[in-house]
Order: structure tokens, then C-alpha cells, then sequence
């Protein structure tokens, strides 16, 4: 068994997706299915139940996932505790964002750490709020970056930046004349284009829905979506809402593209999580540190 098949194997358990598991640890589909394979022969043990195009984990498999993450964790803190021992000029730095964090905010910050300290291997994951917070309670992600809330009391959140949410439609919606919109009208009057469920946009969106006197179960939701360009793509194109990042629409909205329809929603923060009870490595903690040296920027 090698480190990398435990840490295939633990991108497809908490995927359930061989394709979305590969383009996370940067392989082939292929060379995905052939690690599980091989670790399934080598142990005579099934993983994974294949149902139709999709896969789900075994009994057996449930049970190897926490000893894979543990094992992979201790390997990552004895990598870790090595490249302190030399200072920052070697390393490893292994980061777990929600897509809007990734893809919008964080990269300038990366690019920034990466010509501090170019002799440390930045790991980027993408995943949703929720997958975020799950890799970093389980201490496969030394740090965490997400725009949802956070309800997990082993985790210490951080606020480093801020951002707009925005109902957003194509220029002939109906909600794009500029009247004032009420809850009941989003619930009943149009189509949703939403994110997966686990996303920090969608999770807000609901819960400000319930603060509002609506059931977010009564939303028409036509497509669910795991991305952030996708939403956008498809609302550009029919006839339906979605709410979406105001960082993330911004190119949309300026050669409208899309419309902001006249709804306020509240503005959620960007956090930084790390576990409370885990000693950060000198990589982690310099990361925490930019980060909240943009933060402090940004208020003034």
C-alpha cells in the first residue's frame, strides 16, 4: 500500500465520483480507477460498489476511510515537522477552499505566499464549504478557506474578507425591471438555478430565506449545479434565478450579460478555519498570517 493509493483512495470515498476525484489530485480518470482496483485486488477487499455509472463506498470501505485520512494526516505532520526542522525552504502546504474562494480570491494570495517561500509545494483541493470544513476537522487540509457558515466547534474561523450575494438573471427575466422583490415572489414566481448542496452560497441563500418568514424547500429549483461558471452560464442563457457571488458575477454584470435583480441579501465572509487543538506548521501559520494582513488592508 502507498501513500498515494490512501490518498486516491480517500479523494473518490469522499467524492463518490471517480472523474471529480481525478481533476481534484490532478490524474487521469484512468489511472483513478486502476489504483482502486489494484488496492481491491491486493487486499481481496471490496471498496466500492459500482451502481451503474456511479459508485458508492462499502461497508468496508466506510470503515478504512477514517484509518486512511488518520494515516494520511500523521504522514502530512511528520512531512510537515521535517521541513520546519530546515526552516521554510522546503515543504509541503496542503490547502482545502470553496469554489468562490478558490477561484476569485485566494489565487493572488497563493502567488503571493509562492514568491515568499518558493521552495513550499502548495496542495490546492476545491470543494464546497462543507468538504472544506470535513477535510480540515479530519487534518487532510493543514488550512481551510470558505464563504458559509461554519457550525463545527474543533474549528477556529477567521474572517479575512468579505463578499456580496446577489440575485442574478438574464436581462429578460421578469425580475430584471428593477422592482423591489419580496421573498414570496422569489419562492413562487420563478425557476432557481442552484448550487450543491453543501455550498456556502446556497446554505446563506436558504437561511436567509428562513429568517424571512420562507421555506426554502418551496423554491422551484430546475437545475442543481457544482459550480459556480456553470450557475452563471446557465442563467445567462434561460429563463431562471440563481444567487451567486457578487466577486463571481462581477464580469457578467459589467457587460450584461446578467442583471442584479432588486433583492437584498445579506453580505457573508470569506473564513480561514484551522483545527484548534493542532499545532499549525510554520507554512500554515505564515499563510494565516497573509491572510489576515489582507483582511486588516481591506477594512482600511
Amino acid at each position: 500500500m502507498t501513500f498515494e493509493q490512501l490518498s486516491i483512495f480517500v479523494a473518490v470515498a469522499e467524492r463518490e465520483h471517480l472523474t471529480r476525484a481525478a481533476a481534484a489530485i490532478g490524474l487521469t480518470p484512468s489511472a483513478v480507477s486502476a489504483a482502486i482496483r489494484n488496492l481491491e485486488a491486493y487486499y481481496r477487499v471490496a471498496l466500492f460498489h459500482r451502481v451503474g455509472r456511479r459508485i458508492e463506498l462499502t461497508m468496508e470501505g466506510r470503515l478504512f476511510l477514517d484509518e486512511a485520512r488518520a494515516t494520511l494526516a500523521r504522514a502530512r505532520a511528520a512531512e510537515l515537522m521535517l521541513s520546519e526542522l530546515g526552516g521554510l525552504s522546503r515543504g509541503r502546504l496542503a490547502v482545502h477552499a470553496s469554489q468562490t474562494v478558490a477561484s476569485y480570491w485566494l489565487p493572488p494570495l497563493l502567488m503571493r505566499f509562492h514568491a515568499e517561500y518558493p521552495g513550499v509545494e502548495l496542495e490546492l483541493t476545491i470543494g464546497n464549504t462543507r468538504s472544506v470544513a470535513q477535510a480540515v476537522n479530519m487534518g487532510t487540509a493543514d488550512i481551510g478557506f470558505v464563504e458559509g457558515v461554519v457550525p463545527e466547534p474543533a474549528l477556529a474561523v477567521t474572517k479575512v474578507a468579505d463578499d456580496a450575494l446577489l440575485v442574478a438573471t438574464a436581462p429578460d427575466h421578469p425580475f430584471a425591471d428593477g422592482r423591489a422583490l419580496s421573498p414570496g415572489q422569489l419562492v413562487e414566481e420563478t425557476g432557481w438555478v442552484m448550487r450543491e448542496a453543501g455550498s456556502g452560497t446556497r446554505s446563506t441563500f436558504e437561511e436567509t430565506l428562513r429568517r424571512l418568514g420562507e421555506d426554502p424547500a418551496r423554491l422551484r429549483t430546475v437545475l442543481t449545479l457544482p459550480s459556480n461558471e456553470a450557475v452563471l452560464s446557465a442563467v445567462a442563457a434561460g429563463p431562471c434565478a440563481a444567487v451567486v457571488s457578487g466577486i463571481a458575477a462581477a464580469g457578467r454584470l459589467h457587460n450584461g450579460e446578467l442583471v442584479a435583480a432588486n433583492f437584498a441579501l445579506p453580505a457573508r465572509q470569506f473564513s480561514l478555519l484551522r483545527h484548534k487543538e493542532r499545532r499549525p506548521s510554520r507554512a500554515a501559520s505564515m499563510l494565516e498570517k497573509m491572510s489576515r494582513d489582507v483582511a486588516s488592508v481591506a477594512k482600511r
